[in-house]
């Protein structure tokens, strides 16, 4: 997401995630300012190779609820980043009780951060590669391998999907549209445990900004049997 209104008309089809870009080389990097919507929405800040620090840094600001690790972050990576949002937590916990006035306080989520880490697929994939991710990460996300980080606008061969050997639930991701309505109830079907669908560059008119009729269709479609 990237415009206020164009959040806002999203917001209003009640998705359980919005992701908000903060990576300078991408055509959706977000720069402004999230309006207020439900907090059933989970606020999701997605990041590439970003400094600890101004992840962090953003998560505060933004009052973030999950992360999407869309970059090449190593398991230590995201170890010492679940180190420090827990000391933060823990330190902001133990300071508000010293602050009288409650806009003075520090914000803390009421859940921990969701910690999101994404996989490109191509035609294969060693699942093996994941295994050191397992207890670290709360979920997985596969998106089709492309020279950008993500938005690439194609599918992977889900197929590759069959192999995928773990409990650990994950996004399905990478190019889903309209057209692939049945193709998604299939492999909802499936004993894969998918968790979420993520869906970008085909609900869009321009990077960042999505088409609501479409994304209203698509929902609309998803949730008719066949």
């Amino acid at each position: 997401m990237k415009y206020v209104e164009n959040i806002q008309q999203v917001a209003e089809l009640q998705p359980d995630y919005l992701g908000f870009i903060f990576y300078e080389k991408s055509k959706r990097n977000f720069e402004g300012i999230i309006p207020d919507f439900s907090n059933t929405i989970k606020k999701t800040g997605v990041f590439v190779n970003e400094h600890l620090e101004i992840v962090i840094s953003l998560i505060e600001e933004y009052r973030l609820d999950a992360i999407q690790l869309h970059g090449d972050e190593s398991v230590v990576y995201v170890t010492e980043l679940k180190k420090h949002l827990a000391e933060r937590r823990a330190l902001f916990i133990e300071e508000n009780k010293t602050i009288k006035k409650r806009k003075n306080q520090h914000y803390i989520s009421k859940n921990k951060i969701e910690i999101i880490k994404v996989f490109g697929i191509k035609d294969s994939f060693n699942f093996e590669d994941l295994q050191p991710y397992l207890e670290v990460v709360d979920y997985f996300l596969f998106d089709t391998k492309g020279k950008e980080r993500g938005g690439n606008g194609t599918k992977f061969d889900w197929s590759v999907l069959k192999d995928y050997p773990f409990d650990k639930p994950f996004f399905l991701s990478g190019g889903i549209g309209l057209q692939d309505v049945n193709e998604v109830k299939k492999i909802l079907g499936s004993n894969l445990p998918i968790y979420a669908l993520d869906v970008n560059s085909k609900f869009e008119s321009k990077p960042g900004v999505k088409k609501i009729e479409e994304l209203k269709k698509f929902k609309k479609e998803l949730f008719i049997e066949s």
